[in-house]
């Protein structure tokens, strides 16, 4: 599994870019949010390796929360690589989490390629999804709440119920995130 990748750009195009590394040339496909930040030659990318009975692709990333969203969706069932390139190219990981918080349904049918029944669905799928913004203004990926939601689905509970349970949860840690969201679904 390759999950990142570090050398010299040859070739940029707004959806690929061809890096060298040491004499290796990978193609590597990208978001369109992620081509415009890339303006050196030398690159280092996080990357997500899509490995296919016909196809091994590559996907890369310079915000790890971008890869995180990537990642995340592509696990939807009806959602690509494409598509979920597709989705890091029209939101950012912090637009798109507001997005999915909101029930935005009219934001996602944006996306090429999502309808109103794939909207519906990623929007169900991805309840939990948060992205927490740190007190300089910068982005993180919540894993512990993250974490806490497949803890609190694998227990029974559904994905609505538990969107409600965690609003309001303050724990910084995964045990403590489940034990108060337990007590909130207990009443």
């Amino acid at each position: 599994m390759i999950v990142g990748i570090e050398g010299t750009l040859i070739r940029k195009e707004p959806t690929f870019l061809h890096i060298n590394v040491n004499g290796v040339v990978y193609e590597v496909f990208v978001s369109l949010n992620c081509s415009s930040t890339i303006k050196d030659k030398s690159i280092k990318l996080h990357t997500t390796h899509i490995i296919r009975e016909d196809n091994q692709s590559l996907y890369g990333f310079t915000d790890i929360n971008e890869k995180k969203l990537f990642d995340r969706v592509i696990k939807i069932n009806g959602v690509g690589p494409k598509v979920a390139l597709a989705i890091c190219s029209t939101f950012t990981p912090n637009s798109f989490s507001q997005i999915v918080q909101s029930g935005d349904i009219n934001m996602l049918k944006m996306v090429p390629g999502i309808g109103p029944k794939g909207a519906g669905r990623i929007l169900v799928e991805l309840s939990g999804f948060v992205i927490e913004v740190n007190e300089d203004g910068t982005t993180s990926s919540s894993p512990s709440v993250s974490e806490a939601v497949q803890a609190l689905e694998s227990l029974g509970f559904k994905k609505d119920v538990i969107t409600n349970a965690l609003k309001n949860c303050v724990g910084n840690t995964t045990s403590e995130i489940v034990k108060e969201a337990l007590k909130r679904l207990q009443k």
